[in-house]
C-alpha cells in the first residue's frame, strides 16, 4: 500500500497543480468569448432597431416607446433598455433599468463602448450604442444583458474540468496500484518460496546442500515475521475489527501470555428459577468487548458472584467454566458479604465516586465506614489475581470505577505485570475531585497501571491536572504519561463501542413490522409517531429533562397531541440507594402529570416502562421507533445512541443526543442539544419528527459508517496492541538493561 502511495501521492500532485493552473485560465478564455457574444448581439440588436426607434422617438411618445422597449425586454437575456438623448439625458427606460447606470459619458460606461457591472441582482452586460437616423445622431442606445447565464455556464465548465482530471488521475491511479500489487505479490511469493528452500535449492543445484541452508531460512522466516507484525502495531487503522482479529493480535502480539481480566460484573450470571439453574449473560457492552479475548486465551476472568445460584455452581476454588455450552475460560467469583456490599459497591462507589464524577447536581456521600470495605474488597479482587497468575508478568485488564485501589497492589505484588485499567465514567476536573476524602489514595491506586484509559480526550486532561495538582510526580504531557513512585503510567482515550454487526439484529424481523408489533402493543395506531428513551432510571441520564421537552413541545405544537407519544424504558437501579428511590419517584410523578394534562381516554403522551427489556425486547423499540433520545446530564459514553445507529439498516431514524456524552464527539450527525435548554430539546424532537426520508438516510448512514469502523472490538483491541508494544520494550530492557545515561550526557546522571 505504502508503495503503491509513493507513485499516487505525486501524481495527485501534479494533476492538482494542472487544473489549479488550467481551470481559471479556460474561466477566463470562456468569460471572454461570452463577453464577445454579447458585444455582437448588442450591435446586432441596435442595428435592427435603428429605423422603428427613430420613428418612435419622432411621435415624441413615452408610452409607446416603453412598450415597444418591453417588448424587445422579452428576451430572457436582454435585462432592461434605455435611451440617452444628446445631452446625455436618460429620456425612456424599462421599469427594469438600474438607476446605477447613468447617461454621461463620464460614467462608467463609454459612449460605443461596453462593459461588465456588478449589481445587487447580478453581473450585466452594458452596451452604449449611438443612434444615428438620416446622418443626424439621435441619442445613446443602453442594452442591459443578463449575465447569470454566463456565470452557470462557466461554473458548469470548471466543474466538468474537475471531473476531467479526477477521472483521469483515478484511472491512472487504480493502473498504479494494480502494478505496484502483482510487483510485491510476486516478490512476496519468490520469497516464501525461498523460505522453504525452493529458491536456494535451485541457485545451488543440488538438494544435498539444503540442511545447510536451514538456519538461514529459519532466520528469515523470523525478520520477517517480526517485520509484519511491528508493521500492523503501528498501522491498526487499516484492520478490519472483529473477534477474529483479536485472536490474531492475542496469537500474534501476546502468544502464551497470561490474560486475567477484573470486573465487579461477572459474564455469567447463575440463578434458581424453581427448582433449576438459568444461566443469565448481562446485558452489557464490556461484556462483548472482553468476551472474545477470555475466548482466545483461555484466561480467568475475576468478578462479584452476585447469582442466587453462583455458589452452587463453582469448584472448592470458586470457579466455574464457561460458556456453558462450549467452555473456553474460567471465572473466578469473589464473595461478599450484605454490608460489604453495601459497604463497598452502594456506599463508596454508587453514593461517593458515582455523583463525583458526573456533574448532574447531586452531592457525593463519603463515609469512613464505606471507604473501609471499598479498601478491603479491593485488596480481595488483587489478591485473587495474585493468586490466579502463573508467571510474574500477566497481562491484567481492570475494569472501571469499583477497582480503583487494584492496579497498586498488583503492581506491588507482580512488578513486571501489564496492568491496564479503563475508567468507564467521566474524570471530573481537578477541583471537583478534590472533594473526595481519599482523592491521593485513589490516584495512586490508577497510577499503578500500566495503561490507564479515558473514552475521551478530555478525561484524560482531568486525570492527567488532578495528578499534577494533588500529587509529586513527572507529567510529560506531550506523550501523556505520568511518571510517579518509579513506575510509568501511559493515559490514552479508547472510546467504547458495541459489537458490530449486533448480535440480535442478525436474526431480527424487520424494520416494518417492528414498528406496526410496537404500535399494536401499545394500541397505537400505524402512522402513529414515536420517540424512544432507553436507560436505567439514573438522575444521570435526563429522563426528567427529557419529560418536559416532550411537555413544551406538545405546549408549542398543539398538533402533535394524539399523533405522538414518548416511550420511556427505564430499568431499576440501585434502589437501595435513597437518592434513586427519589429520583424514581419524581420520575414517575412527572410522566402523571404530563400525562393528566395532555392525555385523555386512550391516549397517554408518555409511556414509562419501568422494568428490565431483554436485547431483543430494546431491537425490537430501537427499529420501530422514529427516533431516540439520549438526554444524559453528563456520561462517559453513552453506547444506547450507538445501539440505536446500529440497529437502524434501513437508514432511516433521528438520534437526538446530549452534549455532554462522549457520544456526541463521534455522532456530530446525530441533533445535537444541551438537555438543560428544554426549548431547545423541543424543537430537536419537532425537527426528528418531521424530518424529511433523504436527510435521515444521509445522516443515518454517516453514522453507522463510525459505528461499524470503530466497534467493540477496536476498542478492545488497541488496549491490547499498546499493551504487546509495552511488553516488547519491557523484553528489550530485560535482555539489554537500561542505558547509562551518563555515558549518553556524558556526565552524571
Amino acid at each position: 500500500m505504502r508503495l503503491s502511495l509513493r507513485f499516487i501521492l505525486p501524481l495527485a500532485l501534479v494533476l492538482a497543480g494542472l487544473a489549479y493552473a488550467v481551470i481559471p485560465l479556460v474561466d477566463t478564455l470562456t468569460l471572454k468569448w461570452f463577453v464577445r457574444d454579447l458585444e455582437i448581439r448588442s450591435r446586432l440588436i441596435a442595428n435592427t432597431i435603428e429605423g422603428p426607434l427613430a420613428d418612435l422617438l419622432s411621435t415624441e411618445s413615452k408610452a409607446k416607446l416603453v412598450q415597444y422597449f418591453h417588448r424587445l425586454t422579452q428576451d430572457e437575456r436582454l435585462f432592461a433598455i434605455g435611451f440617452c438623448d444628446r445631452d446625455n439625458k436618460l429620456l425612456y427606460k424599462t421599469q427594469t433599468y438600474p438607476d446605477s447606470i447613468p447617461c454621461s459619458g463620464t460614467a462608467t460606461v463609454k459612449p460605443d463602448r461596453t462593459t461588465v457591472l456588478q449589481l445587487p441582482q447580478g453581473a450585466v452586460h452594458v452596451s452604449a450604442v449611438e443612434m444615428q437616423a438620416d446622418g443626424r445622431a439621435l441619442g445613446r442606445l443602453m442594452l442591459v444583458h443578463d449575465m447569470s447565464w454566463v456565470q452557470r455556464r462557466s461554473s458548469d465548465t470548471k466543474w466538468y474540468l474537475f471531473y476531467l482530471f479526477a477521472v483521469i488521475g483515478a484511472v491512472i491511479s487504480l493502473v498504479t496500484v494494480m502494478v505496484a500489487h502483482l510487483s510485491w505479490k510476486g516478490w512476496v511469493s519468490g520469497v516464501q518460496s525461498m523460505l522453504r528452500g525452493e529458491g536456494l535449492l535451485s541457485l545451488l543445484g543440488n538438494h544435498r546442500h539444503a540442511p545447510e541452508l536451514q538456519p538461514v531460512a529459519k532466520d528469515l522466516r523470523a525478520l520477517i515475521h517480526q517485520l509484519e507484525s511491528e508493521k500492523r502495531l503501528r498501522d491498526e487503522s487499516q484492520m478490519t475489527w472483529t473477534p477474529l482479529a483479536l485472536k490474531r493480535i492475542l496469537h500474534d502480539y501476546l502468544a502464551g501470555d497470561e490474560i486475567i481480566i477484573l470486573s465487579n460484573r461477572e459474564p455469567y450470571i447463575h440463578n434458581w428459577k424453581e427448582d433449576r439453574v438459568e444461566v443469565q449473560v448481562p446485558a452489557s457492552g464490556l461484556v462483548t468487548a472482553l468476551e472474545p479475548i477470555m475466548r482466545a486465551c483461555s484466561g480467568v476472568w475475576i468478578a462479584h458472584g452476585s447469582g442466587s445460584a453462583d455458589r452452587d455452581t463453582v469448584d472448592a476454588r470458586g470457579h466455574v467454566r464457561v460458556p456453558p455450552e462450549r467452555p473456553a475460560y474460567a471465572i473466578r467469583r469473589i464473595w461478599m458479604k450484605a454490608e460489604e456490599e453495601t459497604g463497598y459497591y452502594y456506599g463508596f462507589a454508587n453514593e461517593g465516586l458515582w455523583p463525583l464524577c458526573h456533574l448532574a447536581h447531586v452531592r457525593p456521600v463519603f463515609r469512613s465506614q464505606d471507604w473501609r470495605h471499598y479498601k478491603e474488597i479491593n485488596e480481595r479482587f488483587a489478591m485473587a489475581v495474585i493468586e490466579e497468575a502463573k508467571t510474574d508478568n500477566p497481562v491484567v485488564l481492570v475494569q472501571d470505577y469499583h477497582l480503583a485501589l487494584a492496579p497498586k497492589i498488583i503492581r506491588d505484588h507482580l512488578a513486571n505485570a501489564t496492568i491496564i485499567t479503563f475508567w468507564h465514567i467521566p474524570w471530573p476536573n481537578s477541583e471537583r475531585y478534590a472533594i473526595c476524602p481519599w482523592h491521593r489514595e485513589i490516584l495512586e491506586g490508577l497510577l499503578g497501571s500500566s495503561i490507564l484509559g479515558f473514552h475521551t480526550r478530555f478525561h484524560c486532561s482531568n486525570f492527567i491536572d488532578s495528578v499534577d495538582r494533588l500529587l509529586e510526580s513527572r507529567i510529560d504531557r506531550d506523550t501523556s504519561t505520568i511518571s510517579h513512585g518509579g513506575k510509568l503510567t501511559a493515559v490514552h482515550h479508547y472510546p467504547i463501542s458495541i459489537e458490530w454487526p449486533s448480535g440480535p439484529l442478525r436474526a431480527h424481523p424487520s424494520v416494518p413490522d417492528c414498528r406496526t408489533q410496537i404500535r399494536t402493543l401499545h394500541r397505537l395506531k400505524p402512522e402513529h409517531r414515536i420517540a424512544l428513551g432507553v436507560e436505567r432510571l439514573d438522575y444521570t441520564k435526563g429522563i426528567l429533562e427529557r419529560f418536559l421537552a416532550v411537555e413544551r413541545l406538545l405546549e408549542l405544537q398543539p398538533e402533535w397531541i394524539g399523533r405522538f407519544t414518548f416511550i420511556q424504558i427505564a430499568a431499576p437501579s440501585r434502589s437501595i440507594i435513597e437518592q434513586y428511590r427519589r429520583f424514581s419517584e419524581e420520575v414517575r410523578a412527572l410522566a402523571d402529570r404530563i400525562n393528566a394534562r395532555f392525555g385523555y381516554t386512550g391516549y397517554q403522551p408518555i409511556v414509562l416502562l419501568v422494568e428490565h427489556h431483554s436485547p431483543a425486547d430494546l431491537m425490537t423499540y430501537y427499529r420501530g421507533a422514529d427516533c431516540c433520545f439520549v438526554s444524559s446530564l453528563h456520561d462517559g459514553m453513552n453506547l444506547v445512541a450507538k445501539e440505536f445507529v446500529a440497529a437502524r439498516d434501513d437508514d432511516q431514524g433521528v438520534l437526538i443526543l446530549s452534549q455532554f456524552t462522549g457520544a456526541a464527539c463521534e455522532l456530530p450527525e446525530a441533533l445535537i442539544v444541551n438537555p438543560y435548554h428544554i426549548d431547545q430539546c423541543a424543537a430537536a424532537l419537532h425537527l426528528a419528527l418531521t424530518m424529511p426520508a433523504v436527510e435521515q438516510r444521509a445522516r443515518m448512514r454517516s453514522m453507522r459508517g463510525v459505528v461499524q469502523e470503530f466497534n467493540v472490538y477496536r476498542w478492545a483491541g488497541r488496549m491490547l496492541m499498546d499493551a504487546a508494544r509495552m511488553r516488547q520494550r519491557a523484553r528489550l530492557i530485560r535482555e539489554v538493561g537500561e542505558p547509562d545515561m551518563r555515558v549518553i550526557t556524558g556526565g552524571s546522571a
